[in-house]
């Protein structure tokens, strides 16, 4: 049967029409922002979990330059560290020469003392961002007491209740203590000694405070390869989790390439269907001539 009040054809062919006009635009969407999922509405399991893995991505970048920091503060204390040890070495040796009878101790002792200056200025110089590590200058908690300790946020942790930040500590080192017990060794006044045991006694003092120095060259070595081998890894996750992230919400754009050739072919079918389905009322009017 046939009607000029309901053209059934047209209706299927416009529905047809509607449907391929809505993938198309979806399809145009895709190619023209990347994703196909960029919103909720797209794919709300999807979004919900890229966004989380986003937030925890940038969480972990901000993390890494928060540790970049301390990272060239330990750098350069550790540089700083090993300053103070080279010198210590030097002292050490200048105090084993003292042992010999006849060698003009006063002489040693100005070398003693240029070294413990050069020394001095070494701590000082160890600063990184106002941050120094090893001059014994320690901040105070809450309480009043000095921490040496120093806490750095390392990384995060998401557990089904939340998340939570990690933390790494190392110790500060105090190589003012050690410039400080150097520069109390007095081979002058040792001069009239004739015994060897109280210049034994300055070697050993001077042997010790070389191995306190190498401790804490050592100590800092440690801390920066761990703050390092850590960013390394945050570097590495980072890419996983933006990886993972792209795997789920971006387009493939080869497959919405095909896709969009695809729908305009099909726009244009159900265009000309429709006015083919269009035209069949004017059919009816050859019946009334």
């Amino acid at each position: 049967m046939s009607s000029i009040l309901t053209n059934t054809s047209a209706m299927n062919a416009l529905a047809t029409l509607k449907d391929v006009n809505r993938g198309l635009n979806q399809t145009q969407d895709r190619v023209s922002t990347g994703l196909k999922v960029a919103s909720g509405k797209d794919n709300a399991a999807y979004f919900a979990v890229s966004e989380t893995m986003k937030g925890d991505s940038g969480m972990f970048k901000a993390i890494n330059e928060g540790m970049t920091a301390t990272k060239n503060s330990v750098a350069t204390a550790r540089l700083g560290a090993e300053t103070v040890s080279d010198i210590a070495q030097q002292i050490v040796e200048r105090v084993a020469f003292a042992q010999t009878d006849g060698v003009d101790r006063a002489d040693v002792q100005l070398e003693i003392d240029a070294l413990v200056e050069n020394m001095t200025s070494a701590i000082a110089q160890s600063t990184f961002n106002g941050d120094n590590l090893v001059d014994g200058v320690y901040k105070n908690d809450s309480a009043g007491n000095p921490l040496t300790e120093v806490s750095v946020v390392n990384g995060i942790k998401r557990t089904g209740t939340g998340i939570t930040a990690t933390t790494f500590a190392f110790n500060e080192v105090n190589l003012t203590a050690i410039k400080d017990a150097f520069a109390t060794i007095d081979l002058e006044s040792l001069a009239a000694n004739t015994g060897g045991t109280t210049m034994a006694e300055k070697l050993a003092t001077a042997e010790a405070q070389l191995g306190e120095a190498i401790t804490a060259a050592t100590s800092l070595g440690i801390t920066e390869n761990t703050l390092d081998s850590q960013m390394q890894f945050i570097d590495s996750l980072t890419d996983t989790l933006d990886s993972g992230v792209s795997s789920m919400v971006d387009a493939d754009m080869e497959e919405e390439a095909a896709r969009l050739q695809a729908y305009q072919v099909q726009q244009q079918l159900a265009t000309q269907s429709l006015s083919i389905a269009n035209q069949a009322p004017q059919n009816i009017l050859s019946l009334f001539r």
